[in-house]
């Protein structure tokens, strides 16, 4: 499926193949709070990082590197590469290098309508904020740290890998 997605003021266009377009997971990590604003939900949709366009504006795209800070490690710079608009500050894909053929970008960023996720994993929750009301009942699926499945394994699990 070929997804359309631009930034809030839009400086910044693109467009790339998604093999997960069904947006299958809330992430409550203060990583996606603190960079997308309040429930930021970044690697929820895949797509062929090959495949990825910039149709307009890759001079206002900017990157960060989250800082990792875990109980007991070092703090440290993570490689996953965080697309932003420079102008509004629109979150728009993640990129991790250590998985070179993945893109993952916001679903927040994509234009083009997404199928709705027969079941969402509430995922993070032991890094949420207090304030944060989690989504509770039927459909909603809550792991304290990440899934056990990877994003293609949900696709694949709820018949979603063909679409």
């Amino acid at each position: 499926m070929v997804l359309e997605g631009s930034c809030h003021c839009g400086a910044v266009r693109f467009s790339l193949e998604a093999h997960g377009p069904v947006p299958f997971m809330h992430c409550h990590c203060s990583i996606c709070r603190k960079t997308a604003g309040s429930g930021g939900y970044g690697i929820n949709l895949g797509g062929h990082a090959a495949t990825l366009k910039i149709r307009k504006g890759a001079k206002q795209l900017g990157c960060y590197h989250a800082v990792l800070r875990e109980p007991g490690k070092r703090a440290r710079r993570s490689p996953a590469e965080r697309r932003f608009c420079l102008k509004c500050g629109s979150p728009l894909w993640l990129y991790d290098p250590r998985w070179p053929e993945l893109i993952h970008p916001h679903a927040s960023a994509i234009d083009t309508p997404l199928p709705r996720p027969p079941e969402v994993v509430e995922a993070g929750l032991a890094y949420a904020a207090g304030w944060v009301d989690v989504p509770r009942g039927k459909g909603h699926r809550h792991v304290q740290q990440w899934p056990d499945e990877s994003l293609a394994e949900w696709h694949e699990r709820h018949g979603l890998d063909r679409l």
